[in-house]
């Protein structure tokens, strides 16, 4: 069983062609993340297999900029990687409720790394391959998109963003992907990329989406951080990653 590579780079550096992240496999899933641009601030996007039928996923965005938030990153993916180990284990564990006591251990070893409040919008999810599951919490982050025969369904926030207040758990949801669904997360910079006073927006993340239909995830990040890059005419202005599953059996 393989960890993930993490995607995270500490100095700010221009990348001219987008970077894949090193993902674990996974039984009749394909997977995916890709970063692109100037790493400015501080995303962490990581994987960890964490049983043999539970793969656990997330993407933070640390408000602030990368030098400014080594300790938080650290802290953060040290605590997502030995708590999720720790709670979602055993076969038998209740994932809503290690969902939820991961959202508030990370919650906690930022406003420590911090020393006081850092606004961490955070995703992250636990998929079970033997239920083609994800529990997930939103915590203030952009809203995931799942895409399934009827569409595409956004999951939305549910709690605040993490370091923000002491004792601030967010709740957990649960979403069953069929087989040929696929679910996809962007960071913040890539529905914040602008032209002038536009934004790329979660409309223009969905339509590349959409698009892609039937696609690798791989094309499907590619894709769609192209799409957002081509908005801003090149220019990107912040951190800019999608990460994408889709459930094959």
């Amino acid at each position: 069983m393989r960890a993930l590579l993490s995607s995270l780079k500490f100095r700010s550096v221009a990348f001219t062609h987008p970077v894949e992240a090193e993902v674990p496999q996974l039984n009749g899933v394909d997977l995916a993340a890709v970063y692109f641009g100037e790493r400015i601030g501080g995303d962490l996007c990581d994987f960890i297999r964490v049983s043999p039928s539970r793969v656990l996923f997330g993407l933070l965005d640390v408000a602030g900029r990368v030098e400014e938030n080594h300790a938080i990153v650290a802290a953060a993916k040290a605590t997502f990687r030995s708590v999720g180990s720790e709670l979602l284990a055993a076969e038998d564990t209740n994932e809503t409720d290690a969902m939820i006591e991961i959202s508030l251990r990370l919650n906690r070893a930022i406003l420590a790394a911090a020393d006081g409040v850092r606004s961490c919008p955070a995703f992250a999810g636990c998929y079970n391959e033997g239920l083609g599951t994800v529990c997930y919490f939103n915590a203030g982050h952009t809203a995931g998109l799942a895409m399934g025969g009827t569409g595409i369904t956004e999951l939305r926030a549910t709690g605040l963003p993490l370091g923000l207040f002491s004792h601030s758990p967010s709740d957990a949801s649960m979403v069953a992907l069929e087989r040929g669904a696929s679910m996809l997360l962007v960071s913040r910079g890539v529905v914040e990329a602008k032209r002038k006073s536009d934004e790329f927006g979660l409309d223009g993340v969905k339509g590349s989406l959409e698009r892609r239909r039937g696609e690798s995830t791989r094309n499907t990040c590619l894709a769609v951080l192209d799409d957002a890059r081509e908005f801003t005419r090149g220019r990107a202005q912040n951190d800019m990653t999608a990460l994408a599953l889709a459930r094959q059996s």
